[in-house]
């Protein structure tokens, strides 16, 4: 069995450039050199290694690279052609034709079957607000003013720039002591917590309960143990909170009942952290998001030295961009650091800079007031749609909203019959035993597009009220 490698550089007329198409060609030499190269060619098709719409290369380049003749490859491709595997069109060459699946569902399909008519489900901002342009002028800036060593690796902390920018926009916006030596970036929340998890040799970690499982899991992975904390009307129950690692909280808008963490509850954190010598990780995933009032500052600006800032682009720009940033205590800063160059070196830098200049022209406001009046008026609408008829709660900040429901298992039922997808407050406990536990909707309202929200919020008044 002999193996080659043929690539051609077929003729892009408009460009005046060509492109590679490289593909492994196995023939073997019992099945004769055409049907071997017809053999080879098909299960190519077959296997996806020649995707739909691929253009072929010509029978003169073919031939040469594999050391056949041409009427070898024009004969193969001709027989190809009549199989179906292969298109020819005059002036157009060949092509590798559309096959329809056998006994499958194509994936597209597959995918959309499962996506639900009306997403309500909290976690994500809606996406098509992302400021593109604003973005795209940005990264344009930082491109041509970067030096040649950001292309290059980079501080496991981040890129200076980004570093800088950032603690002036979160001394000024959310009450944060962030020296630019002690933020790490990272690619998002989850990589920070578990940055940390692991520099803190595991041990007990305390976590609100109702909390996100994902965190836990993370947690976990990570060489974590997790301890329920119970959060009440007033946020995190503080007492008897022990000597774990560290404590996770969410304190301007607790994940998923949205409370905001009490005044007193912070000052007994913050005492208890002082106390035993205690850190508290402050998770400050949709700060920038108030409506009733001015924003809550964060609570590491209390204690600097004893809190883990968490915030990330996640929700005011978009998940996708993959940038968090961690305002360490002093102590920390270069265990966690070594942590992350020896995870994956350092976040990418490009985007970093963009961020950066997006921040220091002011372009990052503009477009988190710009949001946090398009979230207040979808707010207001679902407020508007159920809030006269059932409870509504922790809507004073953030991008979702726990609706009271009786029964929680039948109203998911009746949503998922109207192709109505929203979280559920059951999946949020730390454990699975609920009886006497409050039932809810966790429902966010950032992740619609505006076109859809009207009539998805109609959905899930339907869905209610059948109730």
């Amino acid at each position: 069995m002999a193996g080659h490698r043929w690539g051609v550089r077929p003729s892009l007329r408009s460009a005046g450039v060509g492109a590679w198409v490289d593909l492994h060609v196995e023939l073997v030499a019992a099945d004769g050199r055409r049907a071997g190269l017809e053999r080879a060619l098909r299960d190519a098709v077959r296997d996806g290694r020649l995707a739909p719409g691929e253009r072929l290369p010509a029978t003169r380049r073919l031939a040469e690279e594999l050391g056949v003749s041409r009427n070898t490859v024009k004969g193969a491709y001709d027989q190809l052609v009549a199989e179906g595997y292969f298109t020819a069109r005059q002036g157009s060459g060949t092509q590798v034709a559309s096959l329809p699946a056998e006994d499958a569902v194509p994936p597209e399909a597959s995918a959309r079957a499962r996506e639900p008519l009306f997403d309500l489900r909290p976690g994500s901002p809606d996406v098509g607000a992302f400021p593109a342009a604003a973005w795209l002028r940005a990264l344009r800036r930082a491109i041509a003013t970067a030096p040649s060593l950001a292309y290059d690796y980079g501080d496991p902390r981040g890129r200076i720039e980004l570093r800088a920018a950032l603690s002036g926009y979160l001394g000024r916006a959310r009450g944060v002591i962030a020296p630019p030596e002690r933020i790490v970036i990272t690619s998002g929340y989850v990589q920070g917590l578990a940055l940390l998890t692991r520099v803190l040799d595991g041990g007990d970690i305390a976590m609100e309960d109702p909390g996100l499982p994902f965190h836990r899991d993370v947690v976990r992975r990570n060489g974590g143990s997790v301890v329920p904390v119970r959060v009440d009307e007033r946020g995190a129950c503080v007492d008897g909170l022990g000597e774990p690692s560290a404590v996770v909280v969410t304190p301007a808008h607790q994940y998923p009942t949205g409370v905001t963490l009490h005044p007193e509850r912070r000052r007994a954190l913050t005492d208890w952290a002082r106390a035993r010598d205690g850190l508290i990780v402050e998770d400050d995933y949709d700060g920038e998001f108030r409506y009733d009032r001015q924003p809550v500052g964060a609570l590491q600006g209390m204690a600097p030295g004893h809190v883990v800032y968490l915030g990330t682009a996640s929700k005011t720009l978009g998940p996708a961009l993959r940038l968090g940033w961690m305002v360490l205590p002093p102590q920390l800063v270069d265990d966690v650091a070594d942590a992350k160059l020896h995870s994956d070196h350092h976040t990418e830098s490009l985007g970093q800079l963009a961020l950066a200049e997006l921040i220091d022209s002011h372009a990052y406001d503009r477009h988190v007031r710009a949001c946090r009046l398009r979230y207040r008026r979808r707010r207001d609408r679902l407020v508007d749609r159920l809030g006269s008829r059932r409870g509504v709660r922790g809507i004073a900040a953030g991008l979702h909203a726990l609706i009271e429901v009786d029964d929680e298992a039948e109203v998911l039922a009746r949503a998922e019959a109207e192709g109505l997808a929203v979280g559920s407050l059951g999946e949020h406990w730390h454990s699975p035993e609920s009886e006497g536990r409050p039932q809810g909707l966790v429902v966010g309202y950032g992740t619609p597009r505006e076109r859809v929200y009207p009539e998805a919020l109609e959905v899930l008044g339907k869905v209610l009220d059948a109730g």
